[in-house]
């Protein structure tokens, strides 16, 4: 049994780098495009723009606010409002 499963794991991995691996750089910069958007999206009010969707992000707050820092260094803004973050 338990060969079968290795098996069946080194057929998977074959799978998807075989598939996968074409085009894997353009779907991390798809990946990475959207995840800056969410970001962009998440924390408008701290860039002084109304958030018309706060009532509904305002739930995930707590999962992206350790991501903050190294996103909004990534987009060029080396300090962020006093207090907010760095």
């Amino acid at each position: 049994m338990r060969h079968i499963i290795e098996a069946y794991q080194k057929a998977e991995e074959f799978n998807r780098e075989f598939f996968m691996g074409r085009w894997r750089a353009g779907l991390q910069k798809e990946a990475a495009r959207q995840e800056d958007a969410l970001m962009a999206m998440l924390f408008l009010e701290a860039l002084g723009i109304p958030n018309p969707t706060s009532y509904y992000t305002l739930e995930l707050y707590p999962e992206f606010v350790e991501e903050f820092h190294q996103w909004h260094m990534r987009m060029g803004m080396d300090t962020f409002e006093p207090g907010f973050c760095c």
